[in-house]
């Protein structure tokens, strides 16, 4: 968290897809549920069916529909389900899919992945709260959520983070929670760390302004921040050292409709900001009820037609990933072109240095390798080295990288965070411990192939993100990639992610950069039948099988392949998702 930026909404002009997105939708909900108010929240039917299009038969939820189940996104669609007094489908199989998180300690995002206080956080509350039902074995978590105190006082994002780096507010906050949440099971459940020193530090994040910081490496306070503060010293039985100021500093962030903004002079009021001054004004004990109307009315002007909620006002709503899918697509000397590597560009803001994938919320990895391959870095000198610092920052420990700050490893991200680099034209030495990070890479490997996760499945693109990560390494092994490009050639054109038989866009799209990268030779004649294939009146679909079009992003991939088919377009840049 080293970036100082300038405080306001991006400039220039964004693509938007009018979609809601799930944390918008739950901070909507949530929020309505504070003011006693969900009851007039817009389109709850639509809602509701938004928020089940999520679940997957595993039992879990995803982000957005067809991808894989997480924690966090079971936790925002349980939990706004439930505020809506909607009736949470088989349990029983979520529950079950929870259960699967479990590490032996604590929980993790995904299956097979390492345990961090995020996951715990989430999961421990939908199994208690949601599922009526207990950790695997209570005792080992709360001796895994006591190892996260650093010697600072603070929590960290996993024991390991405690020892090594800041703690930071919201580790702290995501820790007390999950503690809150066993006293259901268990009331006379001990704090499990030194509680006036945890107390003392998150007190010290409170800053001269009034508001909090995430740690001592923010420089600017933020209403999320002082949420996750002010939420977790209320349930300690304390509050902010200058309660005063700080309730101050929460109703000096009201924008000129009586909603709320993040930081100090931000321009747009969105559903995180006021979400977190609420939560934050709940936590001291001020009256929320001044603030009810505008807040509601705000919230509806945030609701989408087809159900959900998003950041703002649906058709002023962009989002990283699909203003930089457009402009890949675009022509490179398109007029819009200005417009969107500027308002990519001002997707970073204050304490982090890399992009979001909406304003106002938090750095991503995948975010940032995609804004700087559509040129959002172009026209700022100090961008590369402040995005290279935010990721030498945000690698994990074990040498990984996840999709935000404290969140386990995966490949995805750590393909992403190294491929950023090379964009930059940054070693990938002069950033990261690379000693960790191919010691990373070597733990999501074994004879079947590499994983996305330490414990998930073998797939393809694991594989071919792990052999692009060890070639700017410089760790390849001749004929390693041809091996595995076989075993997933799909005989029709394409490739498949696991085995052979169904091809998808996004597999081949990574098998055709990382083999034209290592010289490796790729049908062409096989990858045009494929792609011709994917085509549907409204778009460029994810699979042959896929009934419609896949959105912006198979558009764009789709696209670049079919332009470097052509002998259009060179050196592809090696955008990940999943």
């Amino acid at each position: 968290m080293t970036a100082r930026l300038a405080p306001h909404a991006p400039l220039g002009t964004a693509v938007t897809t009018g979609e809601a997105d799930l944390w918008c939708t739950y901070a909507a909900v949530r929020t309505a549920g504070w003011l006693g108010r969900t009851g007039e929240l817009p389109g709850r039917a639509a809602t509701i069916e938004y928020l089940g299009s999520r679940r997957n038969t595993d039992g879990g939820y995803a982000w957005s529909k067809g991808m894989a189940s997480d924690a966090w996104a079971t936790f925002y669609c349980t939990q706004a389900m439930a505020e809506l007094g909607a009736e949470i489908p088989k349990l029983g199989s979520t529950r079950d899919w929870l259960r699967r998180t479990w590490s032996g300690d604590a929980y993790a995002m995904l299956p097979g992945q390492a345990p961090d206080v995020w996951a715990t956080h989430f999961s421990v509350r939908t199994t208690v709260e949601l599922c009526q039902d207990a950790p695997p074995d209570r005792d080992r978590l709360v001796s895994w959520l006591r190892a996260l105190q650093a010697p600072d006082g603070g929590l960290g994002w996993s024991p390991e983070h405690a020892g090594a780096t800041a703690s930071d507010v919201r580790a702290c906050f995501y820790g007390v929670m999950s503690w809150r949440a066993l006293r259901a099971l268990e009331p006379d459940l001990a704090l499990p760390w030194d509680g006036p020193a945890l107390v003392r530090w998150l007190r010290d994040q409170q800053q001269a302004e009034g508001g909090f910081r995430f740690g001592p490496s923010a420089d600017t306070p933020c209403m999320w921040a002082t949420y996750r503060a002010t939420a977790a010293l209320e349930t300690l039985g304390a509050a902010p050292a200058g309660k005063q100021a700080c309730l101050d500093w929460v109703i000096d962030r009201r924008s000129s409709d009586g909603a709320f903004v993040r930081w100090a002079g931000y321009d747009v009021a969105d559903v995180w900001a006021s979400f977190c001054a609420i939560g934050s004004l709940r936590a001291m004990g001020a009256d929320t009820g001044p603030h009810a109307d505008p807040v509601l009315r705000r919230l509806h002007a945030l609701s989408c037609p087809s159900g959900g909620f998003t950041y703002r006002e649906p058709d002023q709503a962009g989002d990283a990933l699909s203003t930089a899918a457009t402009a890949l697509t675009a022509a490179p000397d398109d007029p819009r072109q200005e417009q969107w590597r500027a308002w990519l560009a001002g997707c970073r803001l204050p304490n982090e240095g890399g992009v979001m994938y909406m304003p106002a919320r938090g750095s991503e990895v995948r975010c940032t390798l995609w804004a700087l391959a559509a040129g959002a870095a172009d026209a700022d000198p100090t961008a590369p080295r402040e995005i290279a610092n935010w990721l030498t920052e945000l690698q994990n420990p074990d040498g990984g990288f996840g999709y935000w700050e404290g969140r386990g490893s995966d490949l995805v991200s750590t393909a992403a965070a190294v491929e950023t680099l090379r964009l930059l034209g940054i070693p990938v030495s002069e950033a990261l411990d690379t000693a960790r990070l191919a010691q990373f890479v070597f733990g999501c490997r074994d004879e079947e192939g590499h994983r996305h996760v330490p414990g998930a499945p073998p797939t393809l693109r694991a594989g071919l993100q792990a052999l692009r990560i060890r070639e700017q390494l410089g760790q390849t092994v001749s004929g390693e990639l041809a091996a595995l490009l076989e075993r997933h050639r799909v005989p029709s054109g394409g490739f498949a992610n696991v085995g052979s038989r169904m091809p998808d866009l996004l597999s081949t799209y990574e098998a055709v950069v990382t083999a034209d990268r290592q010289g490796i030779f790729v049908d062409s004649a096989r990858l045009t039948v494929f792609l011709d294939r994917l085509v549907r009146p409204e778009g460029i679909g994810w699979t042959p099988l896929a009934p419609a079009g896949g959105g912006v992003l198979a558009d764009c991939l789709g696209s670049l392949l079919r332009e470097r088919n052509e002998g259009n377009r060179a050196d592809l840049p090696a955008l990940t998702l999943s």
